[in-house]
């Protein structure tokens, strides 16, 4: 189950709303969190939910003894042991068969590579989960005594399957002590319907574009022109931030609707001036987690500049790993280690100058993010390298006719994804605000205030819609 699905929308989400507004007290509202997050993640495979239920009672357990010790020796056996299991058990599920795999062609052994299905967001809530015990290892929150708090805290259907990574610390005081307020309601239902209109109309009409003019499959590359590979990398660019950005507004407005004020995952980073602040606004609850769990304990940049660049490296190879088992996400990790360890050095104190620089830093940095994203797509070695020979013209043609057809007939389109992708909408809206309530401008506030109210029905209509069927998506099928 999707949060972009109608299935989600009308038989989830909404009794999970109408339950949980109708019992008043909030142990009673946490038991419905509860039991809607285990349904909701059982939907995909009851059995993994024992994965799930099972983690969370050895985190809760094993940060229970932490607080209870009174030796840093004993801790510290506590937290290796913690991350030994969750580590462990993800290696397991999401990367001992890529390991097999590689033995095999190394050595001929295993003879049988293990077909083991990955659990659906395993690698989001252990994350969490060691994040909560390290937070009570080194103290800053306290264990949780109850263990169904813990997983309740594992499981929020809202950010469990992707993201974002939110940490017990911000929600430490919400599961025991939230109120709910009309306005918080209103955010929440304002920033899903966003997300959603984002995900079903932009997002999923930007995948169809990437898929059919730069398919993943060797067979069909070969017969794609190099403009149609440039064009289809573009909509996969805007696809990947639409879509993951998606899934982050949804999470954070459904939170918001009961209470929860889950962190901001995307800052608009296709408006990054450098690699580095690119990251800054890139899938932010990862970068932080990363930051403050691996690069921090290793040393940071507090050990020299050899160390400080080891450091990089073991943080980016790791990146690269979480977001799958695969050699072309290492590879895609280590591609921004370069970069990042170049800016380190020199380039990004000359990004930063001046308003010039900073916009051709903008450029380069967009140039970069693009081939990212082609590392990043092509999981299979010998379609990579044909797309790339593509993008460059190399054993292509460079146009063709349905190129000219497509971008004639999606005009409209691609122009509403490459502005929602900026933060103009959001600018101009903040700007007219304050100018209005500064001049006092009633009227002006007034039609605002009516815009802001229709808003969230308008874009969960054309969600809606769009779910419904192709043909009824009004912005992919706009003819000039």
């Amino acid at each position: 189950m999707v949060f972009s699905s109608l299935l989600f929308l009308f038989a989830f989400l909404a009794p999970q709303l109408l339950i949980y507004f109708l019992v008043r007290k909030t142990t009673a509202r946490n038991i419905v969190l509860l039991t809607f997050s285990l349904i909701f993640y059982s939907w995909g495979g009851p059995r993994y939910l024992i994965l799930l239920v099972g983690e969370a009672f050895v985190s809760w357990f094993i940060a229970r003894e932490i607080g209870r010790s009174g030796f840093d020796k004993m801790k510290k056996r506590w937290l290796f042991m913690e991350c030994l299991i969750m580590f462990g058990l993800l290696v397991v599920f999401k990367y001992l068969g890529f390991v097999c795999k590689n033995l095999q062609q190394l050595t001929g052994w295993p003879e049988i590579v293990p077909q083991i299905a990955l659990p659906i967001g395993i690698s989001f809530y252990t994350f969490q989960l060691v994040s909560y015990v390290v937070d009570v290892y080194r103290g800053e929150v306290k264990a949780q005594p109850r263990y169904w708090k813990v997983l309740l805290y594992a499981s929020l259907f809202h950010q469990c399957i992707a993201g974002p990574i939110v940490r017990y610390k911000t929600v430490e005081e919400e599961i025991d002590h939230r109120s709910v307020t009309s306005a918080d309601v209103a955010a929440g239902i304002r920033r899903f319907s966003i997300g959603l209109a984002k995900k079903a109309v932009l997002a999923n009409g930007c995948a169809k574009l990437a898929d059919t003019l730069a398919p993943e499959a060797l067979n069909e590359l070969t017969g794609a022109s190099t403009a149609g590979l440039w064009l289809g990398m573009l909509f996969y660019m805007l696809f990947i931030y639409l879509d993951f950005s998606a899934y982050s507004d949804m999470a954070i407005g459904m939170g918001r609707m009961v209470g929860f004020h889950y962190l901001e995952n995307f800052n608009y980073p296709y408006i990054a001036h450098s690699v580095q602040d690119f990251w800054r606004r890139w899938h932010i609850s990862l970068s932080t987690f990363f930051r403050d769990y691996v690069y921090i304990p290793l040393g940071g940049n507090r050990k020299g500049q050899f160390r400080t660049i080891l450091n990089m490296l073991v943080v980016w190879f790791l990146t690269g790993m979480w977001h799958g088992a695969s050699w072309n996400f290492i590879l895609w990790g280590l591609f921004y280690f370069v970069f990042l360890v170049i800016e380190r050095l020199f380039l990004g104190k000359l990004l930063d100058k001046n308003r010039l620089t900073r916009g051709i830093g903008h450029v380069y940095t967009l140039i970069i993010v693009y081939f990212g994203w082609v590392l990043f797509r092509f999981t299979d070695t010998a379609s990579l390298i044909e797309v790339l020979k593509g993008l460059f013209g190399v054993g292509h043609e460079w146009t063709s006719i349905e190129i000219l057809s497509t971008l004639k007939n999606n005009m409209f389109f691609i122009a509403i994804a490459l502005l929602s992708v900026v933060p103009l909408g959001k600018t101009l809206r903040s700007g007219i605000y304050k100018r209005a309530k500064k001049t006092e401008s009633f009227g002006v506030l007034n039609i605002m205030y009516c815009i802001d109210a229709l808003t969230p029905f308008v874009l969960i209509i054309l969600a809606v819609l769009a779910l419904v069927g192709e043909s009824y998506n009004p912005f992919l099928y706009f003819r000039f």
